[in-house]
C-alpha cells in the first residue's frame, strides 16, 4: 500500500508500514486535526499521539489492543478533546510536555522534557521542547533503525512554515531557533514530519524555506 499522509475529516486512516512501527494517520475534529495511533510490530503495544476529538473515531482505530499510552503534543485545547473519553476506556497511561500539562484538563502522568524518551513495546520517542506555539510544546522523534528519522511535531512544523505565534516577535523567534536547532541542524533532509494539521512533508522539503520564514516573522 502507498502512504499519502492525506486524510480528511470523515474517511479512514492513512496507513504508513514501516519494518518495526507502522503509523496510522486519521483526521477528526472541526478543525481538521490529525490523531497518529502507532503500532510496534514487534509486541502490538500501541501509543497515540493527540486524542484530538472525536472519541468515537479514535477508539474504533485503536481496536481491542488497546493502548498502552497517550501523548497530547501541546494545551491548546482542538488536541485534546477526546483525551478524557480516551483514557477511560482504555486506562492509557498519559503524557505532555512538563510546562504545558497544567493547561491540559485530563491529569498528566508523566511530564516531558526536552530529550526524554517515551518508550513502548520495542519503540522509542524522543521528545524535543519547543517553545513558541505554547510554552510546552513537544515534537516525537522516531529513529528508524531501518531508515530514516520521522517526527510527529504538534503545531510546531507544518507544510510552508512554523506554528502560530499569534505576531508575537519574541515567540517567533523563540519557536523558529529551536524548531531549526534541534529539527533541522540535527535531523537529515529525509526526515518524513506529521504535523497537527494538514498534509505530511519532509525537512528537505521545507528546509529552503528557512530564510523566508525568518524574513517574514511567521
Amino acid at each position: 500500500m502507498t502512504y499519502s499522509g492525506a486524510v480528511k475529516v470523515g474517511g479512514p486512516a492513512d496507513v504508513h508500514e514501516l519494518r518495526d512501527l507502522m503509523i496510522s494517520k486519521v483526521a477528526v475534529g472541526p478543525m481538521d486535526n490529525n490523531a497518529y495511533l502507532l503500532r510496534c510490530r514487534a509486541t502490538d503495544q500501541q501509543l497515540l499521539i493527540d486524542a484530538a476529538n472525536e472519541p468515537a473515531t479514535l477508539l474504533r482505530l485503536i481496536g481491542d489492543d488497546g493502548i498502552a499510552a497517550v501523548v497530547t503534543t501541546h494545551r491548546h485545547g482542538d488536541h485534546w478533546q477526546a483525551l478524557a473519553e480516551v483514557v477511560e476506556a482504555t486506562g492509557a497511561r498519559t503524557y505532555a510536555g512538563r510546562d504545558d500539562a497544567e493547561g491540559i484538563p485530563v491529569a498528566t502522568d508523566v511530564t516531558v522534557a526536552d530529550g526524554d524518551v517515551i518508550e513502548f513495546g520495542n519503540v522509542r520517542l524522543t521528545a524535543r521542547h519547543l517553545v513558541g506555539h505554547t510554552p510546552g510544546s513537544i515534537a516525537l522523534v522516531y529513529d528508524d533503525p531501518h531508515g530514516h528519522p520521522h517526527v510527529f511535531t504538534g503545531d510546531c512544523l507544518f507544510p510552508g512554515g512554523v506554528g502560530n505565534t499569534w505576531k508575537d516577535p519574541k515567540a517567533f523567534a523563540s519557536l523558529i531557533d529551536d524548531v531549526e536547532t534541534k529539527l533541522f541542524d540535527v535531523l537529515p533532509d529525509e526526515t518524513w514530519v506529521y504535523p497537527g494539521h494538514g498534509n505530511d512533508t519532509t525537512l528537505g522539503a521545507e528546509r529552503p524555506g528557512l530564510p523566508e520564514w525568518r524574513a517574514r516573522g511567521w
